[in-house]
């Protein structure tokens, strides 16, 4: 489709005037949900060993990375992003760590399969220890009287339970969260260069929840005939030049994790020999969250000025106008690989909102790579205060997104779930049929509900129906 004639950019008024920056430059300006500590001390003692300890990631993995998006943003990759709403410093563990790559890895190849090209796998962990919260404080009841305390921000903030002690931000808490970044990226890494990621082990195609899950026959019949047909998607990687069948026993893994908390994230911003600018070395793909994108904020100053590839998270309340002054702010040489635009819109909204973002972004000619999160925005609470989403929600969320992409000439590079490997009971519906009666059967989030197991992959087929052209149940 052809592009419609390009549009001014924003005016210089509109956008902030460039200045000299640096990994503190982000200082001068309002800092949205930044933490308040009251040991100063404390946190300058940690920030600065925080400075001084090596870095979690690379730059030459940074640069892997944003050369990868820049061929998804050609239509040459799809990029699928995942893991938990919230780490926590607990499940730093083996056995989930490992349940984590292992579905990020079958809804890879379930997607390689459909779109006949490689899959960038990224995933939400070894940094995503902060949530950014609604209010910073919380009430609740004990022994009938109001108790105001301040809200749980993540693990590398404060601790979940509602005591005074807990609740306290601790500056130590960042260095603990260093060290399980880096616990974890350590194990990660051991796992594929030991051949965890070996396509030829057979517990990798375990999708024996479809023998007993109620589904319409039309669609297990889907499911059966993808699971005879996997084995071509390792053929099509083999002929797209990924890799030998014979020696595909490692993928690659990317981490990612929002930036919110930018007292950490600018003590291990950093120079590195024989590269110019400034790299986020405590992760791979950092992004702004939907309640710090202000565009004279300190988040969008901040993340201006380092060399990652950046995302955005954009809700139902973006002004496209915004949104192009926004990425004329973070990105202003439109340099490919740089900008990952993550719409969160929410099913009912999906429609009114996502258009307009397409059509701005097409009519600057600016080059993005167009990724749906379909879960951030279609939570719900029960009434007996659960939060949770419906499987139902997301899936069409994710469709329409699809579809409304293809009507726009646009095209869907890319999803963000939060999900798990584990077989916890959080979301309602999909093949499995959790009800609102069996969520607290195992409901372990401390944030948000995420996809289980057998749901996210799930969520993988339905997908690849799309991809493929062979969708056939819409959701209700």
């Amino acid at each position: 489709m052809r592009r419609p004639p390009a549009i001014p950019s924003a005016s210089p008024a509109s956008v902030p005037t460039p200045h000299a920056w640096d990994p503190d430059s982000w200082r001068s300006r309002p800092a949205a949900q930044q933490v308040r500590y009251r040991n100063e001390a404390e946190l300058h003692t940690s920030l600065d060993k925080l400075r001084s300890l090596p870095p979690l990631v690379t730059s030459w993995e940074i640069e892997r990375l944003r050369a990868l998006l820049a061929e998804a943003q050609e239509g040459k990759r799809f990029l699928l992003q995942g893991g938990d709403c919230a780490e926590s410093l607990a499940e730093c563990r083996a056995d989930a760590i490992t349940s984590k790559l292992k579905i990020l890895l079958q809804m890879s190849l379930v997607l390689v399969h459909a779109s006949k090209q490689p899959v960038i796998r990224v995933g939400r962990f070894a940094g995503q220890y902060a949530k950014p919260r609604s209010s910073p404080t919380e009430t609740r009841t004990i022994d009938g009287q109001g108790v105001t305390l301040p809200s749980y921000f993540g693990d590398i903030v404060n601790r979940p339970p509602f005591t005074p002690q807990d609740r306290e931000p601790d500056p130590s808490l960042l260095l603990r969260g260093y060290e399980h970044a880096a616990l974890t990226l350590n194990f990660i890494r051991s796992l594929v260069d030991g051949g965890f990621a070996d396509l030829h082990h057979p517990e990798y195609w375990n999708l024996g929840f479809l023998r007993h899950a109620e589904l319409p026959a039309d669609l297990r019949a889907q499911y059966e005939r993808m699971c005879e047909h996997l084995a071509d998607g390792l053929r099509f990687m083999e002929a797209l030049g990924e890799a030998r069948i014979d020696e595909l026993t490692r993928v690659e893994f990317f981490t990612s994790h929002e930036a919110l908390l930018l007292d950490y994230e600018s003590a291990q911003t950093r120079t590195v020999p024989r590269r110019d600018g400034w790299y986020n070395l405590s992760t791979h793909l950092p992004w702004i969250g939907e309640r710090t994108r202000q565009l004279d904020g300190a988040h969008v100053e901040y993340f201006r000025g380092i060399r990652n590839p950046i995302g955005i998270k954009l809700g139902p309340d973006c002004d496209p106008v915004e949104l192009l002054r926004l990425v004329d702010a973070v990105s202003p040489h439109d340099e490919p690989g740089r900008l990952v635009l993550i719409t969160r819109l929410g099913a009912k909204k999906v429609d009114h909102v996502l258009p307009r973002l397409i059509g701005v972004i097409q009519a600057a000619r600016k080059r993005v790579l167009w990724v749906c999160d379909p879960m951030h925005a279609n939570g719900r609470t029960t009434p007996t205060g659960i939060k949770t989403r419906h499987f139902d929600d997301i899936l069409h969320e994710l469709r329409r997104s699809w579809e409304i992409h293809r009507e726009q000439g646009s095209r869907l590079g890319g999803v963000h779930f939060e999900l798990t490997g584990d077989d916890v009971t959080e979301c309602l519906g999909g093949a499995s049929g959790i009800t609102e009666d069996a969520l607290s059967t195992n409901y372990q989030s401390q944030c948000d509900p995420r996809l289980n197991y057998e749901q996210a992959l799930e969520m993988a087929f339905l997908l690849s129906n799309l991809m493929s052209g062979t969708a056939a149940r819409p959701a209700e």
